[in-house]
């Protein structure tokens, strides 16, 4: 196979810019133009991996099926793309650092002096390689984390320069910049943007393609103000306006031609032209009038004053994937699990994935409502774990039954953890240790979980280390909570759910479904519970 061809991005102006899903865009404007494409994420950060920080500083911890915990961005890359990653799609500061000093350690370096420059750019773009190689990519899309002219990426913008230098006909650089509106009776301001691009050149780089953030389209007249002041043609500036949907951003690029820019930039001819998935599922988000209305029951929500909707995107846009499946327009409310109001405006309640004591009451409230009310529920890991504990106070009569991560002294620890994660937690070892990545389970017949995915075993994403305590399976089941789906070995209990006679939909998983669902092909269990939501 010949040498791959790269396209690096960056942002410019600000964070938030919309880098990830440019970057997916991309991937997947030329995956429909015959190209065989994967992407890269590389964060700037010190973190090993994204397995430790806070939502609400980082937003949402990915994970891919070899349990790397990443970037939210690597969810944007697997929907657009519609394929797995693996960690070899991933790299950070932290883990770049970590390889270097290991190999030098063990005299992977023959003894010389390892120094920051050249090995550490020179281990980004090993790493590239590797998963162009691993993935056999001909176009490497690889976005870079933060904006241009921070101290942080200023090695990751030298392995740029390095690779640019070597094969210059093989990499394209894109800046994604924004260019703010004062006023609606003003101009969009090109000069962040030119700043932006002089913060680059300072860097030895030039790019070869502006994506020009914006609340509106840009006009003729800026994009020549663009690329005249710096140093391109009118061409290469591609209008990205603010849109209702995600979905639309490769439509709307390939309406600029970008496909053409790129492939023309690269001496490469297109093999094909199909977007018209992409296109039909544009068409149908356009054309969802009747609203859905759901209420997500969380706590990773505030951040100063703002909300921090990032912390649960997965499950925002796997909502979205199945209520445009059904044609209806997602409706989607965040729900404070210390303050939860009023829940009978909603006709579909999630409670996701969590760590930790806050909010717990509030959620297994919530819980009781949807089992007593009939309002279809779906819960998440700790969403499932915290509706087993629900029913066993209030159904089964164990009164102070709880999960041993908020009550270790509880007597009814229906909610345990796995002996080995105990061990991790004794020894404070945090980091990539809980139980990662995909797993088998086997399905019960007749249940709404096999009649979903319409398959008697599955393989779905965990990250957790807590689970349904065996010790209490038979006296939940005698009150008739089902579990449906079970590893194969019948150790752990991966979903539970009331019969369809009782409850039109009261599923929960032990694993987090949100992760596997693409806009082309939503999940079941979100497809079913969102169906269960809209006949309610």
């Amino acid at each position: 196979m010949r040498d791959p061809k790269y396209i690096f991005v960056v942002g410019g102006v600000m964070s938030g810019v919309g880098k990830g899903v440019a970057t997916a865009a991309i991937g997947r404007i030329l995956q429909a133009r015959g190209f065989k494409v994967t992407s890269v994420k590389v964060d700037p950060y010190v973190n090993v991996d994204a397995g430790t920080m806070n939502p609400t500083e980082h937003g949402e911890v990915f994970v891919l099926d070899d349990g790397t915990e990443c970037d939210q961005d690597l969810g944007n890359y697997e929907r657009f793309l519609d394929r797995d990653l693996s960690g070899a799609n991933y790299m950070t500061t932290g883990s770049v650092y970590l390889s270097v000093i290991n190999r030098e350690r063990s005299l992977g370096y023959g003894g010389a002096c390892v120094e920051v420059v050249p090995h550490i750019p020179l281990e980004v773009i090993s790493r590239i390689n590797r998963a162009a190689k691993q993935d056999k990519a001909e176009i490497v899309t690889i976005e870079i984390g933060g904006t241009v002219g921070e101290y942080q990426n200023i090695l990751f913008l030298e392995a740029v320069r390095m690779l640019k230098i070597k094969y210059p006909k093989d990499v394209l650089l894109v800046l994604v910049s924004y260019l703010p509106l004062q006023s609606k009776d003003n101009e969009l301001k090109t000069k962040p943007t030119q700043y932006a691009v002089r913060t680059l050149n300072s860097a030895g780089l030039q790019p070869d393609i502006v994506i020009a953030r914006a609340p509106l389209k840009l006009d003729d007249r800026r994009k020549t103000k663009i690329a005249f002041n710096c140093g391109l043609e009118k061409e290469d500036i591609i209008s990205a306006p603010d849109v209702s949907s995600i979905y639309e951003i490769p439509v709307n690029f390939e309406k600029e031609k970008i496909s053409e820019r790129i492939l023309s930039k690269f001496g490469l001819r297109p093999r094909g032209k199909d977007l018209a998935d992409f296109r039909r599922l544009v068409s149908r988000i356009h054309g969802s009038k009747n609203p859905v209305k759901i209420g997500i029951v969380g706590k990773y929500f505030a951040t100063g004053n703002f909300i921090l909707a990032d912390s649960y995107i997965s499950v925002i846009e796997a909502v979205k994937h199945a209520a445009y499946f059904w044609k209806r327009e997602p409706v989607i409310e965040w729900i404070n699990a210390e303050n939860l109001g009023k829940l009978n405006q909603y006709q579909g309640l999630i409670v996701p994935g969590g760590f930790g004591s806050r909010g717990v009451e509030g959620k297994i409230s919530a819980i009781t409502y949807a089992r007593e009310k009939k309002v279809p529920f779906l819960g998440l890991c700790y969403g499932m774990q915290l509706a087993t504990v629900e029913f066993a106070r209030r159904v089964a009569k164990l009164g102070r039954a709880n999960t041993t991560e908020v009550n270790p002294r509880t007597p009814y620890p229906v909610i345990d953890i796995l002996p080995d994660q105990q061990k991790n937690l004794e020894k404070a070892d945090y980091g990539g240790t809980m139980r990662l990545g995909a797993y088998p389970a086997i399905l019960l017949k007749g249940t709404i979980a096999y009649e979903a995915y319409r398959a008697s075993k599955i393989s779905e994403r965990h990250r957790h280390r807590y689970e349904v305590n065996p010790t209490y399976i038979t006296q939940l089941e005698e009150k008739g909570l089902i579990f449906s789906g079970r590893s194969p070995d019948h150790r752990l209990m991966e979903i539970m759910e009331l019969p369809r006679k009782i409850h039109p939909y009261f599923l929960g998983t032990q694993f987090h479904p949100e992760l596997k669902s693409r806009p082309l092909s939503p999940h079941p269990l979100f497809r079913e519970f969102i169906r269960a939501a809209i006949r309610k």
